[in-house]
């Protein structure tokens, strides 16, 4: 395979970055001196307008990788633009994909580095992790993500502080499909729509059973005359 000049950079910067973590993981720098476990109230977005009759499907990505064309193709056929949580350590082995992501018209979110438990980093670390992810999806889509979906939903001060600097949105969900766990289409397509309300945010992730419920997902709120946005989209007026 021929590789261009950008391909060639991307594929270096990533190897840079993959270094540079691995380095600050072994020196132990991704402890906090004082753990920071608690939730600060109020400050991550958890539901967009509720006046509009829009939801937003929230896709975080650290694996499923087969299954993210045949959802990008699912979603092109609905006209439906949504948001990609992108793992920075997936990213960095998934280049086009991600291209392949942001020029279908979805929007890219930063979803950490290496799927770290936030609550638990320092504030220099939490910074690491979303600058380094940042940096990378900029470098292969030309845009910077602004919104932060915690790993595993875990918050805490130092993370919060983190994206204050750094102006980022910290976005969790009101609505979970749990099909990383639970592997079957009909509950997800049921957690997906089931008393489905205005400005939804609806977590999901890249599966079989995710992909095979998609089409009914879309189709729910087609007929319920709802929208599936961006998450940006969705919040702006809400927040």
């Amino acid at each position: 395979m021929k590789l261009n000049k950008e391909s060639v950079f991307v594929h270096f910067t990533s190897n840079l970055i993959i270094l540079a973590v691995v380095s600050l993981l072994i020196a132990g720098v991704y402890f906090s001196e004082e753990s920071a476990t608690v939730s600060v109230n109020g400050k991550a977005i958890y539901k967009g307008d509720t006046k509009e009759p829009r939801v937003s499907l929230m896709i975080n990505v650290y694996w499923g990788t087969e299954y993210i064309e045949p959802m990008l193709d699912v979603l092109d056929a609905y006209g439906v633009r949504t948001t990609f949580f992108i793992g920075g350590s997936w990213a960095a082995k998934n280049n086009e994909l991600v291209k392949e992501i942001a020029a279908r018209g979805h929007e890219l979110g930063n979803h950490g580095y290496l799927h770290l438990d936030a609550g638990k980093l320092s504030l220099e670390r939490n910074k690491q992790e979303i600058e380094l992810t940042n940096k990378l999806i900029a470098e292969l889509t030309g845009k910077t993500p602004s919104l932060f979906a915690p790993p595993s939903g875990d918050v805490g001060t130092n993370m919060y502080k983190a994206c204050d600097a750094l102006n980022m949105k910290v976005i969790l969900w009101s609505r979970d499909t749990i099909d990383w766990r639970d592997k079957d289409a009909d509950l997800v397509l049921k957690r997906a729509t089931s008393d489905i309300q205005y400005g939804d945010l609806i977590l999901m992730h890249p599966t079989a059973h995710t992909l095979a419920a998609l089409p009914q997902i879309l189709e729910y709120y087609k007929k319920a005359g709802i929208r599936a946005v961006c998450v940006s989209d969705n919040i702006t007026s809400a927040n």
